[in-house]
């Protein structure tokens, strides 16, 4: 550059940017270490979801292996490295593919009539176990057909509705398909049913020997009641079956190791019910034994970060060393989703950490690296190289380099404080990025939902928005939210509305008194579901906030038990009562009920196929506060489900984020829209 140019100035990210974001995830190495798969996942001119299969190499290549307007995910090398296996919609429903890893034309090898949910490959690579679901007089034989675009008026026929899991959020209105697991043959394609029709299959893995595959069941005389998920054995030679755990727990992410004898999950005992801490079980079959080998250690196992970027990556589940001794398993500790290492013996070890989301992960064939998607609030996401001696990292991919090269990010600074009980809570605060010196800005605060979820060291976009949009950001992990122990995430339960809003509101005091750039007369708060009940909690029980936007929120919890997917159960498990039991009780923890206290000017955002915090929660709530002659607005969202601002449609994602800075804009800014 020449010494008299000046350096280009970074703008503040947009809305629109959204379309820009790419989320590289889910690397698997090849058998010889010498390259990896992974997927990138981005949004096209369309405005759709595209994800495309990638080649990285040890001479530090990266290349684009698939293309097309479709999503090709879930890439697995087979076990001599010879064949990619991936899961992709090209055909038009979710099915198996084969690509030769060398390059060349993907080749279909599942037509199941409802495609395929997951699969895994047989330690020889002759045969593949896949995931598929069946309807009542529906068999394996039967093949896809393309979808019916428009049911016609005289076709329609009624809905008959007999069990009390009858629809689901991510699915809509259950069909009555049954999971099935088949083996199939990589050269004939010829399949065949490994299990019965099963109410519900999770994880399954095949035993080093490919003698016996374990997967995960819920086979509960009343399966919508009863919440364990038990391991079945399964001998693929003999078919016959043994329940490793027979009720004691609910578990996933199978794994076997090396030498076959021990079989590792994730899962708990429902001691907390939906609150319960994961914890890393070993059992060996052959011995008739179980071990908890992270009992004594007080973390959440997985990833429950909160965010709108990777909140549809999968993570890796535990992870075997080569010599068996112990497994590397990724957990939640205070905002941060780190890689430890678990030994037989006893030690737990971090290998991976730092103040980072780490979302994604594989592990060298020499165990002396991996490759870890790591994301930060000022990094979008990118696979990275880490030593497992020392945790040495070095980038692979700049997926969003063009991006981050031309916006500026708001770091998040974190901070403690204590609540009114003198409970230490974590937050977060973002300065806006080009606030000047002594310059005031209003403050947003965001609550996440779950609530037994988790803040952090992640990038997420919405926040950057607010921050770029010239408004400091505040979000906390109140009680009730991961990373900070079994008590801690238990805290929240029959309690909402109560410890949980304090701490809330403790939060706002101590970032006003600690950064000095916050204007304290210019406040607003916005969170969605767990978020958006507090959201409307908070303004019916304070006027402290000029502005507020609730999301896909809980407004009564009289109907919410009644009318959502997980109502039935929910209600009772957080709240502590079912309606004929204690009706006060739920109308008191109900944001509805203190209608008349909300002179908050808000604004109401919700999806109209949204069956976790349905619709009419929020219809109730703007009813209410229109009678009253409050300030408010509904927007409603259509063919849209509860997960519309992590991975709902992009255009709908935009004007959503549009609301929301047009909101705060009119009523912390005083602009005119």
């Amino acid at each position: 550059m020449n010494n008299n140019e000046q350096p280009t100035k970074r703008r503040g990210i947009t809305a629109e940017d959204l379309l820009r974001l790419r989320s590289v995830r889910d690397p698997h190495y090849a058998p010889d270490g010498t390259r990896a798969v992974f997927v990138e996942k981005s949004i096209d001119e369309e405005k759709q979801y595209r994800s495309h299969l990638w080649i990285w190499a040890a001479d530090g290549s990266v290349r684009q292996w698939t293309f097309g307007r479709w999503r090709d995910m879930k890439p697995r090398f087979s076990p001599r490295g010879e064949i990619i296996a991936f899961l992709s919609d090209r055909s038009g429903r979710t099915q198996l593919w084969l690509l030769p890893a060398n390059g060349g034309e993907a080749r279909q090898l599942t037509f199941f009539k409802n495609g395929v949910r997951d699969y895994v490959w047989s330690p020889d690579g002759t045969f593949l176990i896949t995931l598929t679901t069946l309807g009542d007089d529906e068999t394996i034989e039967d093949r896809e057909e393309p979808e019916k675009v428009e049911v016609k008026r005289a076709d329609l026929k009624p809905r008959v509705v007999e069990r009390l899991y009858y629809k689901s959020d991510a699915s809509g209105f259950l069909d009555g398909k049954r999971a099935v697991l088949t083996r199939i043959d990589v050269l004939s394609g010829k399949s065949e049913a490994l299990t019965g029709r099963e109410e519900e299959i999770g994880s399954f893995a095949i035993s080093p020997n490919g003698r016996t595959l374990a997967f995960v069941a819920n086979r509960n005389e009343d399966p919508d009641t009863t919440f364990t998920r038990d391991i079945v054995l399964l001998d693929l030679e003999s078919k016959a079956e043994t329940n490793l755990t027979n009720g004691c727990g609910t578990f996933a992410s199978l794994a076997w190791s090396p030498d076959g004898t021990k079989l590792a999950a994730i899962g708990h005992d429902l001691a907390y019910l939906g609150a319960t801490l994961h914890r890393l079980y070993v059992f060996e079959p052959e011995r008739g034994t179980k071990r908890v080998l992270t009992a004594d250690w007080d973390v959440h196992l997985g990833d429950a970060m909160v965010g709108d970027t990777h909140a549809d990556a999968k993570g890796p589940g535990p992870i075997w060393a080569s010599d068996g001794s112990g497994l590397y398993v990724t957990a939640l500790e205070r905002g941060r989703v780190n890689l430890y290492f678990v030994s037989l013996a006893g030690p737990i070890v971090p290998v991976i950490e730092g103040n980072f989301h780490l979302y994604g992960l594989a592990i060298h064939p020499s165990e002396q690296q991996a490759i870890a998607a790591i994301s930060s609030p000022t990094s979008v996401g990118d696979l990275y190289a880490v030593s497992l001696a020392d945790g040495t990292k070095t980038r692979l991919t700049r997926a969003n380099e063009a991006l981050e090269n031309e916006v500026v990010f708001a770091d998040a600074e974190p901070f403690t404080y204590r609540s009114a009980d003198g409970l230490e809570i974590q937050g977060w605060i973002m300065k806006p990025p080009e606030l000047d010196e002594g310059e005031k800005a209003p403050l947003v605060v965001e609550i996440h939902g779950g609530p037994h979820a988790m803040y952090g060291f992640t990038f997420f976009h919405e926040l950057q928005l607010l921050a770029s949009s010239g408004y400091a950001v505040l979000f906390t992990n109140p009680r009730g939210s991961h990373g900070y122990g079994q008590s801690f995430v238990n805290a929240v339960r029959g309690d909402y509305g109560g410890m949980d809003y304090e701490d809330i509101m403790a939060g706002v005091d101590a970032a006003i008194s600690k950064f000095d750039f916050i204007d304290k007369e210019r406040l607003g708060v916005t969170g969605g579901s767990y978020g958006g009940f507090m959201t409307n909690w908070i303004v019916g029980h304070t006027d402290r906030f000029k502005a507020a936007v609730t999301q896909r929120s809980i407004s009564n919890w009289l109907s919410f038990s009644g009318v959502s997917d997980i109502g039935y159960f929910f209600t009772k498990w957080e709240v502590g009562c079912d309606v004929w039991e204690d009706a006060e009780r739920l109308w008191h923890h109900s944001p509805l009920k203190y209608v008349k206290h909300m002179r908050t000017p808000l604004l109401i955002l919700h999806s109209e196929r949204d069956y976790r915090c349905p619709i009419e929660q929020a219809e109730q709530l703007f009813v209410a506060l229109k009678q009253l002659g409050r300030e408010t607005k509904l927007v409603r969202f259509p063919d849209a489900n509860h997960d519309l601002s992590r991975t709902g449609n992009p255009a709908l994602r935009l004007e959503r984020l549009r609301h929301i800075v047009d909101w705060f804009d009119r009523y912390l800014k005083g602009a005119s829209h």
